[in-house]
């Protein structure tokens, strides 16, 4: 019997000080890391910042990858594809009938559910533009500018009908609450370029009729290490708060303290190799390093007023225009991931009106932040991301002047930029807008492509979560979209 206690001791004890070997020798590890990315972002060692993926996962990029990053702008609420870029001349010719019923019987509706329901015709003309001959809305001027380096999807699909589930399943392919986010997918996987701004950041705004909250469990890490998880910076005011340093406390006083809290959280580290504290510690870094970066990251008095003119942006006013230069600053600074929400596009009612409103604050700066980027060489390694969780309705809702209803079947959204076809239409839905018929594209498929474009193979890209291997993309059939992709 004490023989065999003396070799579970011998044995608990082996793996004690392996343990410790490999944490001792990881976070040494993880140091040079630090100081090779810091020698080489201030040019004093081989390679750019571009080269420095903090935290990737080693057996990725699964291919060579296409682009860099992502910018993922969702019109949060919804925007009609029947007002900006699915034109129906059958739709407008049954105005005012009744809808037939072999479209609707048996589909989730959201608010029009048990009501008579009429046919909605656009209210909006449309046009051909380009050497693409793209169709786009007049309510979208500038994206008819951009029209040749637009993919517009129009046969998307989802599944969840009502927003906050619907902006969930967009974000993490699943409405279960809970789960990662694609942004924090993205970097858990491939890390970030930037050294002292987090991998993956989260922009919001205002403007429209009936802005949907957003909860901040839509940039979640869920069951991923939460390092990766986005982090929400103010559109007005300090970026970030608490970035600042207390007042009478110096910076070389806060390192001092950093520098004591890590040794605490080292000494932890190693006790027990709870991958939690690595997130600490690495939190706490990150934080300091923002106290320089995030300040200097806003302010805008660098960018020339042609640039400023371009966006409509004023620094500091928390709009969208606001929000798509400072995205284009945080690309250039190696962000993997960034989301932009914009939110007041749930148009039940009042839809001209507010679809002025809305595409008066984000036309133009979407066009500007593409323009920008393909100026600076960058679009070809960014990959944008333009929709909204879910399409609308083309029957009739009437709050306050013609509207539409929430609708999942068929629905509009596009993509620009590296690896994509510029001045492409992709897929279809049914003569009056209700179905996506041709090429169908569910979001799962969506994220399936933007994986690919990373270089990572959404098939073999899991983490193993109670007992599963768990995916960005799920266990249903999704695919990569070859046709949008050059």
């Amino acid at each position: 019997r004490y023989p065999d206690v003396a070799m579970q001791d011998i044995s608990r004890l082996s793996s004690l000080l392996s343990r410790r070997t490999f944490l001792r020798g990881s976070s040494l590890g993880l140091g040079n890391i630090a100081l090779g990315s810091l020698l080489a972002r201030d040019g004093f060692a081989h390679g750019a910042t571009d080269s420095i993926n903090q935290g990737a996962r080693p057996d990725l990029p699964h291919h060579p990858p296409r682009i860099k990053r992502v910018i993922f702008l969702c019109m949060a609420g919804g925007p009609s594809h029947l007002e900006t870029f699915d034109e129906k001349p059958e739709l407008a010719r049954l105005d005012g009938q009744p809808m037939p019923e072999s479209y609707t019987a048996g589909q989730p509706i959201a608010q029009l559910q048990g009501k008579e329901l009429k046919c909605q015709g656009p209210l909006t003309k449309f046009g051909r533009y380009g050497q693409s001959g793209q169709t786009i809305s007049d309510f979208l001027p500038y994206h008819q500018k951009m029209a040749d380096d637009l993919c517009v999807i129009r046969s998307m699909v989802t599944e969840q009908i009502n927003h906050d589930p619907a902006h969930t399943f967009m974000n993490t392919g699943t409405a279960i609450s809970g789960r990662p986010s694609m942004g924090s997918w993205v970097t858990y996987g491939l890390g970030s370029e930037s050294d002292d701004l987090p991998g993956f950041v989260v922009l919001t705004s205002v403007g429209g009729r009936n802005p949907q909250p957003i909860a901040s469990r839509q940039w979640s890490a869920g069951f991923l290490p939460s390092r990766y998880q986005g982090v929400e910076f103010n559109s007005s005011g300090s970026p970030v708060n608490y970035v600042k340093s207390p007042a009478g406390v110096s910076r070389g006083q806060q390192r001092e303290l950093i520098d004591v809290v890590g040794e605490l959280n080292q000494h932890r580290l190693e006790a027990t190799g709870d991958p939690e504290i690595e997130t600490r510690l690495a939190t706490y870094e990150m934080a300091f390093r923002m106290q320089t970066s995030v300040p200097e990251l806003a302010d805008f008095s660098d960018e020339p007023q042609h640039i400023l003119d371009m966006y409509g942006a004023k620094p500091g006013d928390g709009s969208y225009a606001s929000n798509c230069l400072l995205a284009r600053r945080l690309a250039q600074r190696g962000v993997r991931f960034i989301q932009l929400y914009h939110r007041g596009w749930d148009h039940h009612g009042g839809l001209v009106k507010y679809m002025d409103v809305c595409c008066g604050l984000t036309d133009r700066p979407t066009w500007a932040l593409l323009n920008d980027l393909k100026q600076r060489g960058m679009l070809d390694e960014t990959l944008i991301i333009w929709g909204g969780e879910f399409g609308r309705t083309p029957m009739f809702q009437g709050k306050g002047g013609a509207g539409r209803d929430h609708h999942i079947k068929g629905f509009s959204m596009w993509m620009a930029g590296g690896g994509i076809k510029p001045g492409h239409s992709h897929g279809a839905t049914d003569e009056l807008g209700y179905y996506a018929v041709d090429d169908v594209v569910h979001v799962r498929d969506l994220h399936a492509t933007m994986l690919h474009l990373l270089g990572i193979d959404h098939r073999r890209f899991s983490f193993k979560f109670q007992g599963l291997d768990m995916r960005l993309t799920g266990v249903e059939p999704s695919h990569v979209v070859h046709k949008i992709l050059t």
